[in-house]
């Protein structure tokens, strides 16, 4: 999951597209079908998408769905700043800061939350946040990584100025923490997992369930084309609700779909899955209202980013959320 943009990423332009790994969902014979590219990684938040490929609810719905894998937050943040996706899955934060850098863009779903799928990697010798003082951390800037270290360092009353900068891939950390390249890892998983069980002296040191909602995913949805395709919309917000249903109904089904899309297994997961919570349309209507639980969220998100230096003031969250896809 993901994913704070600097200025330069905004700017940008994704030369790569054409080589990126895409599975397209099978197509609805109706000519009325919709294709619509939706940005994505590696990351079990984002899972219900998989299960719709997998379970042909995108074609009932008549949309055709091209799932654009990207490997890095960086990527898949700049395609859709760019303009090559229709819509994204990005974290909170990520949305905030895009929106703040001037793209035109809509929240139009809240889909998880990390509780414990978000982590700092360390060896049993390090304790403490404060230990962290002048230790190399691999961590992926332009990603929750990137939020989740920032703010244990505040919380700890230190800075980025503390520790020896290792920027990499989500994906490269854990792999750089068993070989013994840095001393402490940033990451989530399923790379959090394969790491503690390669070496079993690899601990969590601090996740994400230290603020909960701190690292939570989005969809995000370019104005131009949700303005021109509220149907469309709509359809996607239905396809997410059946796709979440189908993972409450058959969670173990449902986790497999997830995780071979994710390139690990059910059982490396578990522990994964356990620490994601996901959030179904009813839950979104409730949480994005006004007064909703998923609104104090994003202002916490918010104040954290502000706080931080991640974004210099206040976004206008009513112009940025838009809820009317949801339909209910």
């Amino acid at each position: 999951m993901k994913r704070i943009l600097t200025p330069l990423m905004l700017l940008l332009v994704l030369a790569l597209m054409a080589g990126c790994a895409t599975v397209t969902a099978p197509a609805a014979s109706d000519a009325a079908t919709v294709r619509v590219r939706i940005g994505t990684q590696p990351w079990i938040g984002y899972g219900p998408w998989w299960i719709a490929q997998e379970q042909g609810i995108f074609a009932k719905h008549g949309i055709e769905a091209e799932l654009v894998d990207f490997v890095t937050d960086t990527e898949v943040n700049a395609a859709f700043a760019s303009g090559n996706m229709d819509v994204a899955n990005v974290a909170t934060h990520t949305a905030l800061k895009l929106f703040a850098n001037g793209v035109d863009l809509r929240v139009v779903l809240v889909e998880d939350a990390s509780y414990d799928a978000d982590a700092i990697l360390a060896p049993s010798a390090i304790a403490s946040i404060a230990d962290l003082a002048g230790k190399t951390v691999a961590f992926e800037e332009g990603s929750t990584s990137d939020l989740l270290l920032n703010y244990a360092l505040a919380e700890a009353g230190m800075s980025l100025d503390d520790i020896v900068k290792a920027p990499m891939p989500a994906a490269d950390a854990g792999a750089a923490l068993i070989a013994g390249q840095v001393d402490v890892a940033v990451t989530y998983e399923p790379y959090i997992s394969e790491a503690i069980n390669q070496n079993p002296d690899i601990q969590k040191l601090y996740t994400g369930a230290a603020d909960p909602g701190l690292i939570s995913d989005v969809l995000i949805a370019s104005a131009r084309f949700a303005q021109e395709n509220p149907e469309t919309m709509r359809k996607l917000m239905t396809v997410w609700d059946e796709a979440v249903a189908f993972l409450r109904a058959n969670p173990e089904q449902g986790r497999a779909i997830i995780s071979a899309a994710v390139g690990s297994t059910a059982d490396e997961l578990a522990t994964a899955f356990d620490g994601v919570v996901f959030y179904d349309v009813a839950e979104n209507v409730a949480g994005l209202a006004a007064d909703g639980d998923f609104r104090a969220v994003m202002e916490d998100v918010q104040t954290v980013s502000i706080a931080i230096g991640l974004i210099d003031a206040p976004v206008d969250l009513d112009a940025l959320i838009d809820a009317s896809f949801l339909g209910q």
